[in-house]
């Protein structure tokens, strides 16, 4: 198993010749109002999940292992994790899940929400 500094990417996040995002905003975000205001930086390690492929802003206070997949010879995040500690789970990387859906896509096959329905939901008034 690599080392996870082999496969950590980096996150920098520079307000130091901008306003920064107010507190309150911050927040809701759920940063911290310390970390993003005027003058600050935000520097962190990150690592991109092998099966969903999103970014994870790594904690460097976590005392729990990060999780890996062997199959994919590479680590993924807690919520991929998980899936995989279900009984149904079968193993599919994010390039083959791509490939069958762009394969389908190629001969017509309709995925999300159908018109009918995106249609009907815009008549809705919130």
């Amino acid at each position: 198993m690599p080392s996870l500094r082999e496969k950590e990417g980096y996150l920098l996040v520079d307000h130091r010749a901008s306003p920064g995002i107010p507190a309150n905003i911050a927040r809701q975000s759920g940063y911290d109002p310390a970390l993003c205001g005027e003058g600050k930086t935000f520097e962190a390690a990150t690592m991109t999940c092998a099966h969903c492929t999103n970014s994870v802003i790594l904690n460097p206070e976590r005392v729990r292992k990060r999780e890996y997949c062997n199959k994919c010879d590479a680590y993924i995040c807690d919520a991929c994790h998980a899936v995989t500690q279900l009984p149904d789970y079968l193993h599919a990387s994010y390039e083959k899940i791509s490939d069958l859906l762009l394969n389908d896509a190629e001969k017509g096959t309709q995925f999300g929400s159908s018109l009918l329905l995106l249609n009907n939901l815009s008549m809705v008034k919130p």
